[in-house]
This record gives C-alpha cells, sequence and structure tokens, in this order.
C-alpha cells in the first residue's frame, strides 16, 4: 500500500517534471523570439511554477529542481526574516557562447569550487573526474564572472529539498548558450534514487545532455531520477549556509518558490589544488 508520505514524493516528482516541461518549452519561444520576451517568458514561468532544477530541476536550467506539496490552496506565504546580508555591488554579466568551451582542466587534479553568497561561503569539492566537463564548464564560466551578482532563484521545502542557483536572469530560463553533457549518472552516492544531502547537481530541460549552468545545491536527502549530473559534494561550513537558508522558507508557503533569504552569489571562483 502507498503511505502518504510515498504518494506525497511521488506528487512532489511529477510537479518537478511538469515544470522543467514548462520552462523547456519557455526557452525555446525565448529563443525565437529575441532576449527581451526571454525575459517576459522567464517571469511567467516563475509564476506558472509554484523545484528542483534540476532543471530539480530542470532548467530551469538541474535543473534542475519542483515539488507537488500537500499544502492547501489557502497556504500562507512564509514572513520568515531574511538572515542574509546585502549584495555586494557589482552588475551581472549576461555572457553567451555559441559552444562549449574544450575541456583543459587536468582530471588527475583536485578543483574546488566557493560560492561567497550574502548568506556566507559555500565550499564545494568538484569531482573532475567524473563530471570532466562539468566542471571544465563551472570552471570557465566562474572565471569568466557569470556567476557573480546572481541570485539563486528557486528554494524547494517540500518532497525534495533543494536550492536551485546559476541563472543570470533570475527567472530559471537562462543559460550559457551552450549545453553540456550528462555525466556521472552512476555515481555511487546516489541509492535508491536519492540525491544525498551535500551533492550539488546540474539542472536541465529534462531532457538528455541539456545542462548549461544552472544547478542546485542539496541540502536534505531528496528523491529525485538520477538524471542530474552529480559534480561535487558541499563542505560541512556550506551545508550550515544552505540550512540557514533554508529555515527561512520560500516565498509562496507551498513549497517552491523564491527563496525568503536574499540568496546572491557575490563571486564564484574555482581552485585547482
Amino acid at each position: 500500500m502507498v503511505t502518504q508520505e510515498q504518494r506525497k514524493r511521488q506528487l512532489a516528482r511529477e510537479k518537478f517534471l511538469r515544470q522543467q516541461q514548462r520552462r523547456t518549452s519557455a526557452r525555446r519561444k525565448a529563443r525565437v523570439r529575441n532576449s527581451v520576451i526571454a525575459s517576459v517568458l522567464g517571469v511567467i514561468v516563475i509564476g506558472s511554477v509554484a523545484l528542483y532544477t534540476t532543471g530539480v530541476l530542470k532548467n530551469d536550467d538541474k535543473a534542475n529542481a519542483s515539488a507537488e506539496t500537500s499544502a492547501s490552496p489557502s497556504a500562507a506565504p512564509s514572513k520568515a526574516k531574511d538572515p542574509c546580508e546585502k549584495p555586494a555591488a557589482g552588475s551581472i554579466k549576461k555572457l553567451t557562447w555559441k559552444k562549449e568551451p574544450a575541456v583543459t582542466i587536468d582530471t588527475s587534479a583536485k578543483y574546488t569550487m566557493t560560492l561567497a553568497t550574502t548568506c556566507g561561503d559555500i565550499g564545494i569539492a568538484l569531482k573532475a573526474k567524473a563530471a570532466p566537463h562539468t566542471v571544465n564548464s563551472f570552471d570557465f564560466l566562474a572565471g569568466k564572472g557569470y556567476f557573480d551578482h546572481t541570485k539563486c532563484h528557486r528554494l524547494t521545502t517540500n518532497g525534495i529539498y533543494v536550492l536551485q542557483c546559476g541563472d543570470p536572469t533570475g527567472a530559471g530560463s537562462g543559460g550559457p548558450g551552450y549545453t553540456i553533457p550528462d555525466e556521472n549518472l552512476k555515481d555511487a552516492s546516489l541509492k535508491s534514487n536519492i540525491y544525498p544531502a551535500g551533492t550539488i547537481a546540474m539542472a536541465n530541460t529534462g531532457q538528455a545532455h541539456t545542462g548549461g549552468s544552472q544547478f542546485f545545491l542539496v541540502y536534505q536527502d531528496s528523491q529525485l531520477p538520477p538524471s542530474y549530473t552529480p559534480f561535487g559534494t558541499v563542505s560541512a561550513d556550506g551545508m550550515k549556509v544552505l540550512k540557514k537558508i533554508a529555515a527561512a522558507g520560500e516565498s509562496t508557503g507551498a513549497g517552491d518558490g523564491a527563496p525568503n533569504a536574499t540568496v546572491v552569489i557575490n563571486k564564484a571562483t574555482v581552485t585547482k589544488s
């Protein structure tokens, strides 16, 4: 017999997939029209999503996302206090490229990424050997300042538990102009379709090999199909930051929306050691 909790998770996964499909459609329309329409569609997508990413998570970009909730239609939005600081001065670089950058990282070396956010630093050990295209792309984008001053636009708190970031538009429809292949989908950490807390994975459109720049950070074990490239592990201190963000809740009160915390990546850096 299916328990209520199992049904809740099933509904969450189904909603997540539907949201990813909507976002994929929005992105296609945006490309056909123009960048201005893309921004408008991004807003529409946000309004229709009531997450991971992904998409979770579809792109959203993993992107993931998101979650079908058991909350009633009258659920009130969370009013938790914003635990984060004001963003650093600066503007977003809305850059795009026609193709994926050539893989130049040393897969035998160790790489770490640091997201210096308004809520605290999130350190991530990257899996260069297992996900070379993904890590190489993040090394490239971080080096170009692509993630700097961008908002983490989505937080899910019901069914799946992720924070989604990496979209310069802040609407869930943006990307770098190129896609990267799925990788590491049989990672040993993914057991019984569970992305464990501390995982960072790519969002996508719901189709294979459609990851771009959006990613999601798992702050609590989340049941998702193994379709989102896991490419790193969040540090213990980084998990504390994620927990703080999650504790502040999201804006809709339904378990999937913009985080109440002002989560802005002031600076993203990738370091080789």
